[in-house]
């Protein structure tokens, strides 16, 4: 964790002329871009395997329209087209699962009071009127449209316009995915898939600002990724 504090710190610091006291929450945007621009072969990668299953998507329905009484049998004639096409099923999850231990960290350390045997000096730090370490309940303490909430005001309205956006593509993927597959209840799950989208909303409005600002500015890279490499 101290590395890590290190690390956020040197950041800042190299941002400093620049953003001035908002250096550490600009150190965290930087920082986010960083493993972002990391994945972002996984991602690519991962585009190409979202195609090329759904290439195969009206093979596994005539797949699953022959082995339908045989549940072994239809996972090993699914599975096999992937092989063939070198596709990973999981493929999708790779780049989002590596994020976690970077979104944890920073939600840890703007969370614990010390690091190692100090003081936690990042939780002096602020966004505008903000405390990075601090959480959208605080912010509505200083009452409605006080400095600090402003700032959130602004992240849920970049979330929504980002998760609307979201909405719209996943809604629009899902209704041709239930299509092709011709999966029974697909269709269902394509109508309740899409609303996922506005779970950042909450995650923001719950954890401490440093981590928003993670969450924030990995969904907007994503959403942005995504237009590019569809």
């Amino acid at each position: 964790m101290s590395v890590f504090a290190h690390l956020v710190e040197q950041l800042a610091d190299l941002l400093q002329p620049f953003f001035r006291a908002s250096a550490t929450a600009a150190a965290i945007v930087l920082f986010t871009a960083l493993v972002r621009l990391a994945t972002h072969p996984l991602a690519r990668a991962a585009a190409r395997g979202q195609r090329a299953r759904t290439a195969l998507q009206p093979r596994g329905a005539g797949l699953r329209a022959k082995h339908a009484r045989d549940p072994e049998r239809l996972q090993r004639a699914v599975l096999e087209p992937h092989t063939e096409a070198k596709v990973s099923p999981f493929s999708g999850l790779l780049p989002g699962l590596l994020q976690l231990p970077a979104f944890f960290l920073l939600y840890h350390l703007f969370s614990n009071a010390t690091i190692g045997d100090g003081p936690n000096t990042l939780l002096d730090h602020d966004l505008l009127a903000a405390p990075l370490a601090g959480r959208w309940t605080d912010a509505l303490d200083g009452g409605i449209f006080g400095g600090a909430d402003l700032v959130y005001l602004a992240l849920f309205a970049v979330v929504a316009a980002v998760a609307t956006v979201n909405f719209r593509r996943t809604r629009r993927a899902a209704a041709e995915n239930a299509v092709q597959a011709g999966v029974p209840g697909q269709a269902a799950v394509g109508k309740v898939a899409p609303f996922l989208s506005f779970a950042t909303l909450v995650t923001v409005a719950v954890v401490p600002l440093a981590a928003a600002l993670y969450v924030v500015t990995s969904t907007t890279w994503s959403a942005v990724e995504r237009a590019v490499l569809s």
